[in-house]
C-alpha cells in the first residue's frame, strides 16, 4: 500500500514538472499575433511575435508569412522581435495594379517603412528566395537601416553584366522556363488562378518526392504551361500537412498569384535602374543558408558558392548547406535552420 502510494505520488509529480516545463515553454515560445501595419504608402499584413531587436522575415514565391511559421515562435523565443510580412501582392497585404510597383525599390522601401511603423531605426533581415533578393537589395540600397542578414536558397555574387532575363533568353530561346514564362502579360497567373492547388501542391515536394508523369513533355513554350510540365505528387512531404497546404492555397484563392509573378517581371527594370550597385559590396554580417539539393544552387558545394559570394559580400560569416534538403529549407528542416538562425542572431552587437 505504501509502495503505491509513493508511486502514485511520484507519477504526479512528474506529470506537474512536465506540465510545468510544457508552459514554460509555451511561454517562451509565443505564437504570433496578425496585425496590419502602413509601411510606404500601403497597408502590409504582418506577423509577430516576441520582443527586442527587430528581425524581418522576408518571404518569397509562392508564399506567405506562414513559411516563417516554425521560425517566429523560436526566434522570439530567444529573445527577439519576430516580423514577418505577407510581402505586397500577397496574402492580405495590398495587390497594387501596376507592374512596376513590384520593382525592387518598392519592395526595399516596404521593409524600410515596417521599421518606421514599428518605431526602429534598424533591424536584421532574413529572406528566403524572392525574399533573399529584396534582402540582399535592401542591404546594398538602404545599409543604414538593415544591420545583418541572413539568406536563404539565392545566393548574392554582385551585379551581373546583363539582367537576368536578358541572359534566360540567350539560353532558353523557344524553350519553356518559367521565368520566361512569367514575363508573359497575364498568362501565367491565368493558369495558376485557375488551380491553385494543382501549382502549389506540385511546388511544396522535396527533391525525392515521388510523383506521377508530367502530361507535357516537349520543352517548346508553344507546347503548354508549367502545371503539366510538373508531375502530380503522389503524397504530401511528411513536412507539410494537408492543414499547412490548404492553409497556402487558401491564401492563393483570395490573393490571387498575378502579384508575386510581377515581381519576375521586373528582373530587366530591376536590372537597369540599379547601375550604382556595379561595385557595391556587404560589408555588414551575413549568413547563408540552403538545402543542398536546392535546385537554385545547381550542386555548388559551400566552399565554391563561399568564394563566388566573397567579393560582393565581404561580411559573409558562413554557408551552410543542410544534407538532403531541398528548396524549402526553412519548411523542411525547422531545427536546423532555427539553430543556425538563432546562433548567428546571438552572436550579433545589441544581442539580448
Amino acid at each position: 500500500m505504501a509502495t503505491s502510494h509513493f508511486r502514485g505520488l511520484a507519477i504526479a509529480a512528474a506529470l506537474v514538472a512536465l506540465l510545468f516545463s510544457l508552459n514554460r515553454a509555451a511561454a517562451q515560445s509565443p505564437e504570433p499575433t496578425m496585425r496590419t501595419i502602413e509601411s510606404n504608402g500601403i497597408k502590409l499584413r504582418i506577423a509577430e511575435a516576441g520582443s527586442g531587436p527587430l528581425v524581418i522575415f522576408v518571404h518569397g514565391w509562392p508564399e506567405s508569412w506562414y513559411s516563417w511559421r516554425h521560425q517566429l515562435p523560436a526566434v522570439a523565443a530567444a529573445g527577439f522581435h519576430a516580423v514577418a510580412p505577407d510581402m505586397r501582392g500577397y496574402g492580405k497585404s495590398v495587390k497594387p495594379e501596376a507592374v512596376e510597383d513590384y520593382d525592387i525599390q518598392h519592395l526595399t522601401a516596404d521593409l524600410v517603412g515596417i521599421l518606421d511603423a514599428l518605431g526602429e531605426k534598424q533591424a536584421i533581415l532574413v529572406g528566403h528566395d524572392w525574399g533573399a533578393i529584396v534582402a540582399w537589395h535592401a542591404m546594398l540600397l538602404h545599409p543604414d537601416r538593415f544591420r545583418a542578414l541572413v539568406a536563404m536558397s539565392v545566393p548574392y555574387s554582385g551585379r551581373p553584366p546583363q539582367s537576368l532575363v536578358q541572359s534566360l533568353k540567350a539560353v532558353n530561346g523557344d524553350n519553356f522556363f518559367y521565368i520566361l514564362y512569367f514575363q508573359e502579360p497575364g498568362v501565367a497567373e491565368q493558369e495558376f488562378d485557375a488551380d491553385p492547388r494543382a501549382i502549389l501542391s506540385r511546388l511544396y515536394l522535396s527533391p525525392d518526392s515521388p510523383r506521377e508523369k508530367p502530361e507535357v513533355t516537349d520543352p517548346k513554350r508553344a507546347a503548354g504551361g508549367w502545371i503539366p510540365r510538373l508531375g502530380a505528387p503522389k503524397g504530401l512531404p511528411d513536412w507539410l500537412t494537408k492543414e499547412d497546404l490548404d492553409y497556402v492555397v487558401n491564401e492563393f484563392k483570395e490573393a490571387g498569384f498575378r502579384g508575386g509573378i510581377n515581381y519576375y517581371r521586373n528582373f530587366h527594370r530591376n536590372w537597369e535602374t540599379t547601375p550604382q550597385l556595379a561595385n557595391a559590396k556587404i560589408t555588414a554580417p551575413v549568413l547563408f543558408i540552403a538545402g543542398d539539393k536546392d535546385v537554385v544552387i545547381r550542386g555548388a558545394t559551400a566552399e565554391g558558392l563561399s568564394a563566388g559570394m566573397k567579393k560582393a559580400v565581404p561580411g559573409l560569416q558562413g554557408v551552410k548547406l543542410i544534407p538532403n534538403t531541398g528548396h524549402w529549407v526553412q519548411q523542411e528542416r525547422p531545427a536546423e535552420v532555427n539553430a543556425l538562425l538563432i546562433e548567428f542572431l546571438e552572436g550579433l552587437d545589441g544581442a539580448p
